[in-house]
């Protein structure tokens, strides 16, 4: 039977005898186990804040563009032709029943004053319907209504980048701003959004009804013309619906013949957010597969130094084997030690990975998230690169002839 407390004062042993060489074989571990928490910490860093940034567009959206103009055979493009109308938006949220609600925008860049203070950014026309299809809040004040939008009246909702260029810590409700030399007032102040997944920074905009924006600010081609319409599908399993319920009613509406192209293009932005976050996954499993590496690399250490250590103490072997031990106790007798370098080099690479993380959080700006989940990986990984790799040393150990080993010199 095997003593395997005895088996493991000898494996301890063997190691304190040489700490040197136990220490650098365990680095391999230690920078293994630190460099797959810190890549995954980074990876699900990453993947978090861009599942944010998606989160902050909105959810079950569909964008609808304004078809292409073509000029001497040339095509232009998704957009450059005018060819959506409020009507348009109104027979959207209407008639199709999958659809929750529709935002038609008209927008364009314009300079913004307060007192002495300018600011140049993004004005978008819109309707109260915005609020519900990107999903987002107010912090105070009161959105604009259905009335507001009829009788086109001068009001505006800031972003928190505007509100913090325009008035700093004042209280901008109530206050008249200028957009373009047209006096409008603050009734409201939109919640923080963040980047978008483009980059751009969403709470960098001014929200105005949208038939102030195409009667006293930015003027339209033809009445009524908008220049995108989001819709935001009642939820994701209707998105497929809500996009085939748009293009029939656009395409009879705009009297589009069967053979006939459309002149609007219906994009699914939910899917396209599902890729990029399907991406970030990708690249995730891809940094701790690369950082796995160096842990097979240590593990290759382990095995190296102990075959050494069986060739150094093969006349020990003989001698235990001479007394009565059996071939699994001088099996165990070397895996325990395999497996004890990997899990203390394990342990201080938690350690170093958790700290390397944050360090690198701070220095280079990378969102980073730890897991439990990553470092219970990197530790039971790393504890089975200690049984692979110390199992066949202590197989070879366990084969040798006992009168062999005692001659041994």
């Amino acid at each position: 039977m095997m003593n395997v407390p005895a088996t493991l004062r000898i494996s301890f042993r063997a190691l304190r005898v040489n700490k040197m060489r136990s220490a650098l074989t365990m680095l391999g571990m230690i920078i293994g186990v630190g460099a797959v928490i810190a890549m995954l910490a980074v990876g699900t860093g990453a993947g978090r804040k861009i599942a944010e940034q998606i989160s902050s567009m909105g959810s079950n959206l569909l964008m609808v563009l304004p078809g292409a103009t073509t000029s001497g055979g040339v095509r232009m493009g998704s957009g450059t032709q005018p060819t959506l109308t409020l009507a348009d938006a109104d027979a959207i949220r209407k008639e199709c029943p999958a659809v929750q609600d529709v935002a038609p925008v008209l927008s364009g860049v314009a300079q913004i004053v307060y007192g002495h203070q300018n600011w140049s950014t993004v004005v978008v026309g819109t309707t109260p319907g915005m609020l519900t299809v990107r999903d987002w809040s107010l912090v105070s004040g009161r959105p604009f209504t259905e009335q507001d939008v009829k009788s086109a009246t001068k009001v505006c909702l800031l972003g928190k980048t505007v509100v913090d260029n325009l008035f700093g810590d004042m209280d901008p409700l109530g206050q008249m701003i200028r957009i373009k030399k047209v006096p409008f007032v603050v009734i409201g102040l939109l919640a923080t959004k963040g980047q978008s997944p483009q980059g751009q920074d969403q709470d960098d905009s001014v929200y105005v009804p949208v038939t102030t924006a195409q009667k006293k600010l930015f003027g339209t081609s033809f009445p009524g013309m908008i220049r995108i319409m989001m819709v935001k599908a009642k939820n994701t399993d209707d998105l497929a619906a809500a996009e085939k319920q748009i293009n029939e009613l656009l395409r009879q509406r705009h009297h589009i013949g069967p053979k006939q192209e459309n002149d609007f293009t219906v994009r699914n932005l939910t899917q396209m957010m599902e890729t990029a976050q399907e991406s970030a996954k990708v690249m995730t499993l891809l940094l701790g597969a690369i950082a796995s590496v160096s842990l097979l690399v240590g593990g290759i250490g382990i095995m190296n130094i102990m075959l050494v250590s069986v060739t150094e103490r093969t006349r020990e072997i003989g001698i235990r084997m001479a007394i009565g031990a059996k071939t699994w106790d001088i099996r165990l007798q070397f895996i325990i030690e395999a497996l004890m370098l990997s899990f203390i080099g394990g342990i201080v690479g938690i350690c170093f990975g958790i700290s390397g993380s944050k360090i690198l959080s701070i220095l280079a700006g990378w969102p980073t998230i730890i897991s439990p989940l990553s470092i219970l990986s990197a530790f039971g990984f790393s504890g089975l690169v200690g049984i692979f790799f110390g199992f066949y040393p202590a197989y070879k150990a366990s084969l040798l002839d006992p009168i062999d080993a005692l001659r041994y010199e």
